[in-house]
C-alpha cells in the first residue's frame, strides 16, 4: 500500500500543492516551519480522519479559507483509489471515493492505514492516560474500521448518561428529590457498548505485548523488559476474561456499585473511557521513571509494534517519521532506520538532509515557504 499523489487545497500553509509520492522512502528536508509535517499530517488525515498534531479540524485549514480539500491517490495491489475529504469547520465534512458522493466520511476508514510517529508522541509514556486510550482506539480502528462506529456509540451514550447524572446532582442538591428511571436503560446500554470496546481493546494488547518488547530490544539491547497492562476502571479485583458478555454484566454490576458515587459527582466514573494502559520498564512504571531516552524508545516500540501488527494483518501500512531522528541519538537513529528501510512507503520529514539515515536514501524534496520541490 502506497500513497501515489496527494492532493491539497487551503491546507495549513497550502494553498494548492501537489505532490507525487513514490514507493519506498521519501524524505521531506528543509528548516523548521516551512510545510514539512503539513505534508505528512496530510497523509495521516486521510487515513485517520484526525491530526496527530491538533484535536479538531479549524486549525487545519489555511488562514481566510473556508475550507480545506485532502485528497490521495491509493495503491493497493495495483488498484488505485481516490480519497477526497473536504474540511469545513463548523459544519459536517464530506468525503469522496473515486468520484463518488454518496459516502461518509467513515466510509473512508480503511482504504489508507499509517503508522505516524513524532515528537508529540513522548506523550504515550508521559502523558496523561487519555493519550494511551486515545492510542489503542486509533489502532483498533486501523484494524478494523466498523469500530469507529462502536466508538461513537460508546461516546454518544456516555454523553447522554452524563447528561441525565448532571441533572439529577442538581436536582438532588435543590430537593432532594432524583427521578432515575431512565438510568437503568442507559447503563445497559453503556456496558453493552463499553463491552464491546473493552473486549476489542484486551485483545489487541495481548497481541502487542510480544510486538513492543521485541521493538524495544531491538532499540535498545538490554534495556529492560517492557510490559503492558490493561487496567479497568471496575477495580482490580474484576476479571477482564469470559468475552462480552461476562464483561457486560461486570460493567453493569460496577455501574450499579459506583451509582451514588456517580450521582453525588454527576459524572460517570466506570467505563473504557476511565481504564488505562500501564507500561512498566523492567518493575517500574515508564511514566516517572524512565529516563528520556527510555521514553522515546518505549514511545518509538509501540508505534512499531503497531506498524509490525498492521502489517501481519495484510496490506502493509505507509510508516511516517516525522521530525525523529534529530531526537533520537546515532545508534537509536540507524537502528530505527535499518528496520524500517524496506518498508513498501517510508514518509520522513528532517530539518536538515544530514539527519536523514544513509539507509533511508531515496525520493528527496525540499520544503521551503510553501513551495515543495524534488531534488
Amino acid at each position: 500500500m502506497h500513497v501515489a499523489h496527494l492532493s491539497l487545497a487551503d491546507f495549513r500553509c497550502y494553498a494548492r500543492v501537489e505532490v507525487p509520492l513514490d514507493p519506498g522512502v521519501t524524505a521531506f528536508t528543509g528548516p523548521n516551519g516551512q510545510g514539512k509535517t503539513n505534508l505528512v499530517e496530510a497523509v495521516g488525515y486521510l487515513a485517520t480522519l484526525g491530526s496527530h498534531r491538533v484535536a479538531g479540524d479549524a486549525p487545519l485549514v489555511r488562514q481566510g479559507a473556508e475550507r480545506a480539500i485532502v485528497r490521495g491517490m491509493v495503491v493497493r495491489d495495483e488498484r488505485q483509489t481516490l480519497i477526497e475529504l473536504e474540511l469545513n469547520p463548523g459544519r459536517a465534512n464530506r468525503a469522496r471515493i473515486n468520484r463518488s458522493d454518496n459516502v461518509r466520511p467513515r466510509d473512508v476508514l480503511g482504504l489508507l492505514r499509517t503508522v505516524l510517529f513524532a515528537p508529540e508522541d513522548l506523550a504515550l509514556v508521559k502523558g496523561d492516560p487519555g493519550e494511551r486510550r486515545r492510542f489503542l482506539d486509533e489502532l483498533l480502528t486501523l484494524r478494523a474500521p466498523r469500530l469507529a462506529g462502536v466508538r461513537q456509540d460508546y461516546e454518544r451514550v456516555l454523553k447522554q448518561r452524563n447528561a441525565l447524572l448532571k441533572s439529577a446532582a442538581m436536582a438532588r442538591r435543590s430537593s432532594g428529590r432524583v427521578e432515575l428511571s431512565t438510568l437503568d436503560v442507559w447503563d445497559d446500554h453503556l456496558a453493552r457498548a463499553g463491552a464491546e470496546l473493552l473486549a476489542q481493546r484486551l485483545d489487541l494488547v495481548a497481541a502487542l505485548q510480544p510486538l513492543v518488547a521485541r521493538a524495544y530490544e531491538e532499540l535498545a539491547p538490554g534495556g529492560g523488559g517492557t510490559v503492558l497492562e490493561y487496567r479497568s476502571s471496575m477495580g482490580e479485583g474484576v476479571p477482564l476474561g469470559g468475552g462480552r458478555e461476562a464483561l457486560h454484566a461486570a460493567l453493569l454490576a460496577a455501574l450499579g456499585a459506583a451509582r451514588k458515587q456517580e450521582i453525588e459527582r454527576g459524572l460517570t466514573l466506570v467505563g473504557p473511557h476511565r481504564d488505562e494502559l500501564g507500561l512498566r520498564l523492567g518493575e517500574l512504571p515508564a511514566k516517572g521513571y524512565a529516563s528520556h531516552g527510555e521514553c522515546w524508545s518505549y514511545a518509538l516500540a509501540l508505534r512499531l509494534a503497531s506498524y509490525d501488527l498492521l502489517r501481519a494483518d495484510g496490506g502493509e501500512p505507509v510508516l511516517i517519521l516525522d521530525d525523529v531522528f534529530a531526537e533520537l541519538d546515532a545508534r537509536r537513529r540507524e537502528r530505527l532506520a535499518e528496520r524500517v528501510a524496506t518498508g513498501e512507503q517510508v514518509l520522513v520529514t528532517a530539518a536538515v538532509p544530514e539527519d536523514v539515515p544513509e539507509a533511508l536514501k531515496g525520493t528527496r524534496y525540499a520544503v521551503m515557504d510553501g513551495e515543495v520541490t524534488r531534488l
